[in-house]
């Protein structure tokens, strides 16, 4: 099967096996990188397309005649115009829990780094206030400790459940939003206005969908405590980012950790760039990118191809 992969580049930094992939689709032709004006012309003769972030919108997979399945590199999809490959029976599968273990690490990074201060404390050394200071130890940023206090989580997939278990190792208490545009109520799960005022912490999980964009606004940012850390390591859409760089300046919130913007790179800047908003650490949507959490994303390509090749599709999407 003709078959391309649009943007190896964004996965492969040369330190990753594709001899998997390779055997279930040995015609696979790669491209480092896919501009958008590029899409139509390498796609159009491919039944099978793997995509991390290039979209592929209806005009795309309509001029895509052959396409036959979409496979795409990461779990969310907003990527692809799931509508239009459902009218043309194009198969969608997407790669799930490949990047557990590495975003979870990497949300207590965030958390702890804006606990502990430690960003902080390291420029101070490096300024030479501690060679300077009067006392042994140098404590000029509050350090706050995660024993006993309360964690919200929104979105309690694999990822959330993977946050929850290493909180409550820490002696957190973990609190459960029900995710907006979901119907059902369940017991363990609190509406989000009830929630915010309880955490010490809230850390996001939830895909980007038309009832979660903008999840966190004004009303929401209100509704949580003045010393509450917001941790996003989801999508940048979740949160209004002007409202919550005014909220970390005016002190109204305790501290934010985001490895994702709304766009990506912000070629164009963001509000959460500027280089005035205290309590803030932003990384660059790197929580996913271990070396091990990408060999499985590979991996779990050559089950995704393998499994429609043979009639019974993995991971499908929808």
């Amino acid at each position: 099967m003709l078959s391309v992969f649009l943007d190896r580049d964004s996965l492969d930094h040369g330190d990753l096996d594709f001899n998997g992939l390779e055997r279930v689709l040995p015609d696979l032709r790669y491209y480092p990188a896919t501009a958008p004006a590029e899409v139509a012309a390498r796609i159009e003769a491919a039944e099978v397309v793997i995509s991390n972030k290039v979209m592929l919108d209806a005009a795309a997979i309509q001029q895509a005649p052959r396409l036959k399945l979409i496979v795409i590199a990461a779990t969310g999809v907003n990527n692809v115009d799931l509508e239009a490959a459902a009218a043309r029976g194009v198969t969608v599968c997407n790669c799930r829990g490949h990047v557990t273990p590495a975003v979870v690490q990497h949300v207590f990074a965030l958390l702890l780094g804006l606990c502990t201060r430690w960003p902080d404390y390291q420029q101070a050394v490096r300024d030479g206030r501690w060679q300077r200071a009067s006392q042994f130890c140098l404590l000029d940023f509050p350090i706050r400790e995660l024993a006993g206090k309360t964690l919200g989580i929104v979105g309690y997939g694999e990822l959330g459940r993977g946050v929850a278990r290493v909180a409550e190792v820490f002696g957190m208490r973990v609190l459960v939003a029900q995710r907006p545009g979901t119907v059902e109520a369940l017991a363990d799960r609190m509406p989000l206005p009830a929630l915010l005022p309880q955490v010490d912490v809230l850390s996001l999980h939830c895909p980007l969908t038309p009832a979660t964009r903008g999840l966190i606004g004004a009303w929401e940012l209100a509704l949580m405590r003045r010393d509450a850390i917001l941790i996003n390591t989801a999508r940048g859409g979740l949160v209004d980012e002007a409202l919550l760089a005014d909220a970390l300046r005016r002190g109204a919130l305790g501290g934010a950790g985001v490895d994702v913007l709304s766009l990506e790179p912000p070629v164009n800047g963001n509000p959460l760039l500027a280089p005035d908003i205290p309590n803030l650490i932003v990384t660059p949507h790197c929580a996913w990118g271990s070396r091990e959490s990408r060999q499985r994303l590979v991996g779990q390509l050559a089950e995704n191809v393998q499994g429609f090749l043979t009639g019974t599709p993995v991971r499908v999407v929808g």
